[in-house]
């Protein structure tokens, strides 16, 4: 416990030296400090949300070959994890960095968290004169309850953009997965609630400035010859089928006559004799 709180020290003092100047030097009261440290942490993770964006983007469009590639060797758990691994390789395609922007953001919840626990009597006050105090816990007084409200609902919104990639049943997992929180949640400092609820407005704002300004899945991996295939992609695997359209030509081809010069009909004369 004594290491855990020797590795979590700086963290906190970090933390607690920006809500500092953002306090005392720019002059925000302690809420709309913890609601700039939101902001800056997420103008910091910018370059992980495009490359989360773009993995989404090609998890997306190659969605159909990795399915065929599960359903070929759905019977061989080993050889289906290396088959996918091989495909991504070939892909470029890094699930992970979906996760990058929520893993990088974890040790600043759990800084802001202690540091609300530890100073308490230092980091205080209200919020839009509706949040009476921001290191009470959120059920302390009703507009707890409706900050509760709001976070659920972002919450739901950000998975509603950022889990394009997922299938139905994940997806609804993680859109309800919020309501089931809100029992640990509720126990939370209310500046804890209000820092994850800024953070997810955030990413349902740029959510929409990514459907508007992002070229599809589709387009942004398309090339003039077609999509990129990978030689592991089962159409490869069994040797890829021709077109309908050019089988229907060779057996047309085939049922066509030889060519060569035109065979020459001899005539015969009256009463029988040729010539």
């Amino acid at each position: 416990m004594m290491m855990l709180f020797s590795i979590l020290t700086p963290l906190e003092n970090v933390m607690k030296g920006i809500l500092d100047f953002f306090h005392a030097t720019v002059g925000l009261p302690w809420a709309w400090s913890i609601v700039a440290v939101t902001i800056l942490v997420r103008i910091c993770l910018v370059p992980l949300s495009v490359r989360q964006i773009h993995s989404m983007q090609a998890l997306q469009a190659h969605a159909p070959e990795m399915k065929e590639i599960q359903k070929k060797y759905k019977g061989d758990r080993q050889r289906q994890s290396e088959e996918l691994q091989k495909f991504y390789k070939e892909n470029s395609i890094n699930p992970a960095a979906s996760c990058l922007p929520m893993v990088a953001q974890f040790p600043v919840f759990i800084a802001l968290y202690f540091t609300l626990k530890h100073f308490t009597h230092d980091i205080h006050g209200s919020w839009l004169h509706v949040v009476p105090d921001i290191s009470d816990k959120a059920t302390a007084h009703w507009s707890g309850f409706l900050l509760l409200g709001i976070y659920a609902g972002s919450q739901i919104a950000s998975t509603y953009f950022m889990g394009t990639t997922m299938d139905k049943t994940q997806r609804t997992i993680m859109m309800f997965l919020p309501l089931v929180f809100l029992t640990v949640v509720s126990r939370f400092p209310t500046g804890l609630i209000l820092y994850w609820m800024t953070t997810n407005l955030w990413t349902v704002g740029q959510g929409l400035i990514t459907r508007r300004l992002m070229p599809k899945p589709g387009a942004a991996l398309a090339k003039p010859n077609g999509p990129k295939r990978s030689s592991r992609s089962p159409a490869a695997a069994n040797g890829a089928a021709e077109p309908a359209s050019a089988e229907k030509e060779k057996e047309q081809e085939q049922a066509r006559p030889q060519s060569g010069p035109p065979r020459r009909v001899k005539k015969k004369k009256k009463g029988g004799a040729r010539r």
